[in-house]
C-alpha cells in the first residue's frame, strides 16, 4: 500500500492539502445548488426565486444529514485504515452505505408526503407557496441519490481519496447547470425545470461513484483468512453512535436557518428573496471551513487508529491557522465586492427591497465567519476520536441560541435576525474547545 500521509507527513500540508479537494468540491456543490437560484432570479422571476429560497432551506437539512451521516459513519472506516485492518474497514463501509440508503428511502417518503404541511407552517408566502411545493416534490423523488452520492463522498475522504469526489462534483455541477439553462430557457419549465436537472444530475453522478467506490475498495486486501462481511450488527450500533451526533453538528446551520426563515417568511416575498440570496452567499463562504472541519475528523480518526494523539493536536493547530487566511480573505472579498455578488441573483432596479435584504445581510455575517471554522475543527477532532456527546450538546446550544434570539428579537430588530448566527457560532466553539482542552478525547477507544 502507498505510504498514508494522514500518519506520516506533516500535519499542516496534509491536513491542507487533502482539505483542498473537498472545498473546491463542495464549492461546486453549492455552485450548482445556486445556480437554481441565479437561473430562475434572472430567467423567471423573483416569486421564483423566494419560492427555491424558501424550498432550499429545507432540502439543505436533509443534505446536511446527508453529509453529517456519511460523515460520522466514515470515522470507523478512518479508524480500521489507521490500523490498517483492511477487513473490518471494508466491511464498515458497506455497512454504512446499507444504513443510509435504507434512511434516505424513509426521509425521501417523509419528505415527499409531508412537504406541503412543513412549509405552511413555516409560513411560507402565499405567492410562492405553490412553486415551493412543486420543487421539493421533484426534488425528494432524487433523495437516495442524493444520500448514495454523499455517503460514497465521506467514505471516499476517510481512506484519503478526497479527489475522487471533486472530479464527480465538478461533472455533477456543469451538468446541473447545464441541465437548468436548458429546462428552463429552453422548455420553460421555470422551478420544475430546476429541480429535475438537480435530480438528474445527482442521480447520474451517483450512480458513477458507486461503481468507482466498489474497485476503490476491493484494492485493500483483508488479512489472510479474514472474512469481509457485507454487514455487520455491531459496527451498526458503533457506527449509529458517532453518525447520530455528527448528522446533528453538521444540520445546525441548516435547521438554524429553516427556523429563522420562518421568522423571515413573515416579512413578505420580497424580503425572503433577498434573505435567499444572502444565505446562498453564506453556504458558500462556510465551505473551507467546514471542510477543513471535516478534513480534521479524517486526519484525527486515522492518527487515533495509529495511536498518535499528539499529531492530532499539531493538526487541529495547523487548521487554525488556516481558517484564520480563509476567514480574512472571505471579509475582504465580500466586502469588497458585495454589490456584484448580489446583482447575480437580483436586479437592483425591479428588486430594491430584496436587494437590501441581501446586502445588510453579507455585510454583517462577512466578519464573523472564522468563527464558524474554529467551532467545525474542533468539533472535528471530537468527532474523529468518537467523545461526541460534548459536542453534540453545544450545537444543540448553538441551535437554540439561534432560533430563541431570532424569534425574541425580530420585533425589535426587524429582519436583521442573522444578528443571531455569530453568537450561536461563538458559545458553540468555547464549549467545545473548552472540552478538547480536557484530553479525553484522546483516551476514547472505539474500535478493537
Amino acid at each position: 500500500m502507498k505510504t498514508n500521509q494522514m500518519l506520516t507527513g506533516k500535519p499542516g500540508k496534509t491536513l491542507f492539502f487533502f482539505a483542498l479537494p473537498m472545498i473546491i468540491g463542495n464549492l461546486f456543490q453549492q455552485f450548482y445548488n445556486m445556480a437554481d437560484s441565479i437561473i430562475v432570479g434572472r430567467f423567471v422571476s423573483e416569486e421564483a426565486l423566494a419560492a427555491v429560497g424558501a424550498s432550499y432551506s429545507f432540502t439543505n437539512v436533509f443534505i446536511m444529514i446527508a453529509i453529517g451521516g456519511g460523515i460520522g459513519a466514515s470515522v470507523l472506516t478512518s479508524q480500521y485504515l489507521g490500523a490498517e485492518d483492511y477487513g473490518k474497514m471494508r466491511t464498515s463501509a458497506y455497512t454504512a452505505l446499507i444504513n443510509f440508503l435504507a434512511v434516505s428511502i424513509a426521509l425521501a417518503l417523509f419528505g415527499f408526503f409531508m412537504n406541503p404541511w412543513i412549509m405552511r407552517a413555516l409560513k411560507t408566502p402565499d405567492n410562492v407557496f405553490d412553486d415551493a411545493v412543486l420543487y421539493l416534490q421533484i426534488y425528494f423523488i432524487g433523495l437516495p441519490f442524493l444520500f448514495m452520492y454523499n455517503v460514497l463522498s465521506a467514505t471516499f475522504n476517510a481512506l484519503g481519496k478526497s479527489r475522487i469526489p471533486l472530479y464527480f462534483l465538478i461533472f455533477s455541477s456543469v451538468l446541473n447547470v447545464g441541465l437548468d439553462l436548458w429546462m428552463v430557457i429552453g422548455w420553460q419549465l421555470g422551478v420544475a425545470g430546476v429541480a429535475i436537472a438537480t435530480v438528474a444530475a445527482q442521480g447520474l453522478s451517483a450512480v458513477i461513484s458507486f461503481l468507482v467506490f466498489l474497485k476503490e475498495l476491493n484494492r485493500y486486501p483483508a488479512a489472510e483468512g479474514q472474512r469481509v462481511k457485507r454487514y455487520d450488527w455491531e459496527m451498526l450500533a458503533r457506527g449509529t453512535q458517532i453518525a447520530i451526533p455528527s448528522i446533528i453538528q453538521q444540520s445546525i446551520v441548516s435547521i438554524g436557518m429553516l427556523l429563522v426563515q420562518s421568522v423571515v417568511n413573515g416579512f413578505g416575498s420580497s424580503v425572503l428573496a433577498g434573505y435567499s440570496a444572502g444565505t446562498r452567499v453564506e453556504s458558500i463562504c462556510i465551505v473551507p471551513m467546514i471542510a477543513t472541519g471535516n478534513g480534521v475528523s479524517t486526519f484525527t480518526a486515522q492518527n487515533l487508529g495509529a495511536r498518535q494523539p499528539e499529531r492530532v493536536r499539531k493538526g487541529l493547530t495547523s487548521s487554525f491557522f488556516m481558517i484564520g487566511i480563509f476567514g480574512v480573505l472571505i471579509c475582504l472579498i465580500l466586502n469588497l465586492f458585495h454589490r456584484q455578488i448580489i446583482t447575480a441573483f437580483i436586479n437592483i432596479e425591479s428588486g430594491h427591497l430584496a436587494f437590501t435584504t441581501a446586502n445588510s445581510y453579507i455585510s454583517f455575517i462577512s466578519w464573523f465567519f472564522a468563527l464558524i471554522g474554529l467551532k467545525a475543527a474542533t468539533d472535528g477532532v471530537l468527532r474523529g476520536s468518537g467523545d461526541v456527546n460534548v459536542y453534540m450538546a453545544a450545537n444543540l446550544v448553538n441551535l437554540g441560541i439561534r432560533v430563541l434570539v431570532a424569534n425574541l428579537c425580530a420585533p425589535i430588530w426587524g429582519v436583521q435576525v442573522w444578528y443571531a448566527i455569530p453568537m450561536g457560532w461563538g458559545v458553540n466553539f468555547l464549549i467545545s474547545f473548552s472540552w478538547y482542552l480536557t484530553g479525553r478525547w484522546s483516551r476514547k477507544q472505539i474500535i478493537s
